[in-house]
């Protein structure tokens, strides 16, 4: 099956970006990936994301980064494109705090010049990928869309919040379609080494400590990375202006109870450390999707214990020297 349709993703070689790659080149789209391969993390793992995609003739790679004007003429000079997918940007809410110019200059400017780009050629459908960080800690649960979101706890969710209101700004004055994606704590094949499910399974299997900060008892509703790609490939098919989105699972799970559950998959025992709180974490992560799954027909089918159980196989599969094809 194939289309005539080509789609710009930025970030297409990240955890849910390459993810995000597949499911397009499965429907039959073309796909033109930007991504610069940060050291953020080994860009080595990157490279192992996409290797099963660069065979396909139907995707581009265009390795450079969001704010090179040159990286996005090249990217452009592939439209029009039936949409884009803007999922490039510097992630991590500790982090932030460290390097909060870093972030500033990646995910606001960037995200920018995404956007004038989109509005001065054919572009389609412009859908974001923004963060359940935005709530901060006083919405009310569950977070729902109408919110104003207006007390981010970190630098990183204050970045995220400025691109959603970039993009008002320009669906307001170009009449663009922009819909505007939450992701809520997304895990599964693929996940950032330092996110919590990963550096625990690797931890665990190595017979170390897992550091808890705080007592256990924050909760976070953690997202299955194939809901997500649904909920982002339904959006860019339903452009209604502007739009936010909560993309999550609706349902909270302990931090302490995590690790209990990613330990019982590993077969092995749960040895726990408990540093102090650290600055920008919430505490508590809760998605309302009621309006994805009216406008959009999103409903996740993931829960956490069958999505712990796949990513254990995974990195099981992984560390026995399979390759990401095979071990997918």
């Amino acid at each position: 099956m194939s289309s005539d349709r080509t789609v710009l993703l930025t970030g297409g070689a990240g955890f849910i970006g390459s993810h995000v790659a597949e499911a397009l080149l499965a429907r039959g789209d073309r796909v033109v990936v930007v991504d610069n391969f940060d050291t953020f993390y080994d860009p080595a793992i990157k490279r192992r994301n996409i290797a099963k995609a660069l065979g396909d003739p139907r995707y581009l790679l265009v390795e450079g980064d969001i704010r090179d004007e040159r990286t996005l003429a090249h990217a452009w000079a592939h439209a029009p494109f039936h949409g884009v997918i803007h999922l490039a940007a510097r992630a991590g809410v500790r982090p932030s705090i460290q390097e909060p110019m870093l972030y500033d200059d990646v995910n606001v400017r960037g995200t920018t010049m995404m956007l004038e780009l989109a509005r001065r050629f054919p572009s389609g459908h412009f859908v974001f990928g923004s963060s359940s960080s935005v709530y901060g800690a006083t919405s009310p649960i569950p977070f729902r869309e109408s919110e104003p979101a207006d007390r981010p706890s970190s630098p990183y969710a204050s970045t995220k919040r400025a691109n959603e209101l970039a993009c008002h700004a320009y669906h307001h004055i170009y009449g663009m379609d922009i819909a505007c994606l939450r992701f809520f704590t997304v895990y599964g094949p693929r996940q950032r080494p330092e996110m919590a499910i990963h550096k625990f399974t690797r931890l665990i299997d190595a017979g170390e400590e897992v550091e808890l900060y705080g007592d256990g008892t924050s909760q976070r509703d953690y997202t299955f990375v194939s809901d997500i790609v649904d909920g982002v490939l339904r959006a860019l098919d339903t452009p209604r202006g502007y739009r936010i989105y909560n993309l999550g699972t609706t349902a909270t799970t302990p931090l302490a109870g995590l690790a209990t559950m990613i330990a019982e998959r590993v077969g092995r025992p749960l040895r726990v450390r408990h540093l102090p709180e650290q600055a920008g974490d919430v505490p508590i992560t809760y998605a309302d999707v009621s309006r994805a799954r009216d406008e959009l027909g999103y409903r996740p089918t993931t829960p956490i214990a069958a999505g712990l159980t796949r990513f254990v196989e995974w990195y099981r599969a992984l560390a026995e020297g399979k390759s990401e094809a095979e071990a997918a």
